[in-house]
This record gives structure tokens, C-alpha cells and sequence, in this order.
């Protein structure tokens, strides 16, 4: 189990209520599914973004396979208007 932080921005920051939290979860997937659970909005939003991991872009790999590594940044990022 890795602790870290995750930052939300545009809408995800405005559906989470927080610029940022603290984590503990072993991968994406886990970590996803503890910052959406009761928070319909934000799971909603999340379902639609894209995620950095340390500043690297996670893609389209499959979240359980991506391994978080203790002391790391997650950044949720929602679709921008205009590229």
C-alpha cells in the first residue's frame, strides 16, 4: 500500500470539494475507487479523465495494472475545452 496525494483539477476539483487529499492505495484502480465512493459527482467526472502518475500520463492502461509507488502525485485531469 503506497501513501501519496492527489490532486484534482477544473471539474474534478469542483466535483471532489478539495484542490487535493492524501491516499493510501495500492494502484489507480484502488484509488480510484476510494476517492469516488459516496461521492457520486466526482464519480461521475473521474469516469471521464485522464490521470498523471508522478507526471506521467497513465494512457490507456488498465488502472489495476498501474502500481503506485509510495510518496507519489496523482493528478486527475477532466477533458479542457480547446486543447
Amino acid at each position: 500500500m503506497a501513501t501519496g496525494k492527489v490532486r484534482y483539477w477544473a471539474a474534478a476539483k469542483e466535483a471532489a470539494g478539495v484542490a487535493e487529499e492524501s491516499f493510501d492505495a495500492a494502484t489507480l484502480d484502488d484509488l480510484m475507487t476510494k476517492i469516488t465512493q459516496n461521492r457520486a459527482e466526482l464519480a461521475r467526472v473521474v469516469r471521464r479523465c485522464s490521470f498523471l502518475v508522478d507526471g506521467t500520463p497513465v494512457g490507456k492502461r488498465p488502472h489495476d495494472e498501474v502500481v503506485l509507488a509510495d510518496g507519489v502525485t496523482v493528478e486527475v485531469l477532466p477533458p479542457f475545452a480547446g486543447g
